[in-house]
């Protein structure tokens, strides 16, 4: 699902104008981006988790010459942690159609 696809679903469900709805989701994406930023947890119980976490400095190979050794440096990352209800969701889902 595409942001746009998004936009649409919950036009459709709610019966909204897509000029209504877009600023909303477009909002709620800043959020939680301006939150992760400063280095906040966003928790949104049943559905997930998204914070930051620090992965370490280490050492890396290049691949098209595996003797050379590369530092890569420690960096921050975004990292999403699914709910109990989402997991039950997709556990249960029927995703061969």
């Amino acid at each position: 699902m595409t942001k746009a696809e998004l936009i649409d679903a919950i036009t459709a469900k709610l019966e909204m104008r897509k000029k209504d709805v877009a600023p909303v989701v477009d909002e709620v994406f800043a959020q939680i981006q301006g939150a992760l930023s400063k280095g906040d947890k966003c928790t949104f119980v049943g559905f997930g988790v998204f914070e930051v976490r620090e992965r370490a400095a280490r050492e890396g190979r290049n691949p098209q010459d595996p003797s050379k050794v590369v530092k890569i440096p420690a960096k921050k990352v975004p990292v999403f942690r699914p709910g109990k209800d989402l997991k039950d969701a997709v556990v249960d889902a029927d995703i061969s159609k």
